[in-house]
């Protein structure tokens, strides 16, 4: 038992959830609720990857987890290095299998393009200057273009891909602050390893700012309603200005941490304004 809780922690449920969230919503927009099978087939698909792609990068974060994240399953012995490897294989195995049963488009999204960039993210780009944070972005904008393309709808997906792009940017980059001491014992070389906390504090207020900007683009385009925009400043650019008065006030590690957090209830929240569109 002990070993079946250690593999759901270490698949992040959270993150799961969020997932399945993300297609019931995707799929709500698209009006394509009533497609049952093929809705729980693309809650599968993405749910399985997610998981595998979080055991994949516990397994190649291990080092850097001793520090950043103690309670994490593999640093904390409950479950073997190898057993992860061994579920994220299968798992990848399992959300590849499923997508080929679906249309071309919504294959290639999820198993041509997405599960090779999450692997590679893990073994080489995780500790890079920025382009790893873009990678992650780009990972979780594809899930509503899977969506789209499951359902026919791939147009009317655009522009939630836009925004989850850019507020997993924000998010993946004071999460790289957060974690600044446990990559750099790791050697990674992430943007706040190389240039410093405080640089990239002034970097985290100007990107932040800057898709707090880009958040009421839908609505002055009338692509989305007063209600996403209501929605989407009292969830998402409320939290973001408090964010900023953060990393103002001080780039501390606690800070960070806290803003990180802050950051992942605000994704619920964001897909919310994204429904109420």
């Amino acid at each position: 038992m002990n070993s079946v809780l250690a593999a759901i922690r270490l698949f992040r449920p959270v993150n799961l959830l969020l997932g399945a969230l993300a297609v019931a919503v995707s799929a709500a927009l698209v009006d394509a609720l009533d497609q049952v099978v093929l809705l729980i087939k693309g809650i599968l698909v993405v749910v399985s990857l997610i998981a595998a792609a979080n055991a994949f990068n516990d397994y190649h974060d291990l080092e850097a987890d001793r520090i950043n994240q103690t309670n994490r399953p593999l640093p904390k012995g409950d479950l073997s290095p190898k057993t992860a490897l061994i579920l994220s294989i299968l798992l990848f195995l399992m959300g590849a299998g499923i997508s080929f049963t679906m249309n071309t488009e919504s294959f290639i999204i999820a198993a041509v393009v997405a599960l090779p960039l999450m692997v590679v993210y893990s073994l080489w780009l995780k500790g890079s200057v920025l382009i790893g944070n873009i990678i992650v972005a780009a990972i979780i904008g594809l899930a509503f273009l899977f969506v789209g393309a499951l359902f026919s709808e791939l147009n009317r997906m655009i522009t939630p891909s836009l925004l989850a792009f850019g507020f997993t940017v924000v998010r993946e980059f004071i999460k790289d602050m957060a974690d600044a001491e446990g990559d750099r014992a790791a050697g990674l070389t992430t943007f706040p390893v190389k240039f410093g906390l405080e640089t990239s504090a002034r970097v985290a207020i100007v990107i932040t700012t800057l898709f707090m900007a880009l958040l009421a683009v839908p609505y002055l385009m009338n692509i989305y309603s007063e209600k996403y925009l209501v929605a989407a400043i009292l969830g998402i650019g409320i939290p973001l200005a408090y964010i900023i008065s953060l990393l103002v006030k001080s780039p501390s590690s606690n800070n960070c941490h806290t803003a990180s957090q802050i950051l992942k209830l605000s994704v619920f929240l964001g897909l919310l304004a994204i429904y109420l569109g």
